[in-house]
């Protein structure tokens, strides 16, 4: 998932992302959600410097967050094609699971 706007409106921040060639400086992916879904891009890695200090630091960075899962408050408002529940472990509420089983079972 894309952390920050690198070019709307297809590489927008929480845009869904599939990493196909990271290299040392940029990272190949294919876009999965919005209106460029289907394209390959290469993301750079983007320098980062702290000024909260009286010096500065400064790091080259990904501005991508690799997940596996997504967590019920992160899915609501998407429709997903697949959707898949860890019962397991309890909710937090019973308004997150119905909400959640809502979902898969729309996409059935």
């Amino acid at each position: 998932m894309l952390l920050r706007n690198l070019h709307p409106p297809s590489l927008c921040n929480e845009t869904r992302l599939c990493i196909g060639k990271p290299m040392p400086n940029i990272i190949e992916v294919t876009i999965l959600t919005g209106h460029a879904a289907g394209g390959n891009v290469f993301i750079p890695r983007i320098p980062i410097i702290s000024s909260d200090f009286p010096f500065q630091f400064k790091r080259l960075q990904f501005l991508v967050c690799l997940s596996v899962t997504m967590s019920i408050n992160k899915a609501q408002g998407q429709s997903l094609k697949v959707a898949e529940l860890d019962l397991f472990k309890p909710c937090l509420s019973h308004d997150q699971t119905i909400c959640a089983l809502f979902k898969s079972w729309k996409s059935l």
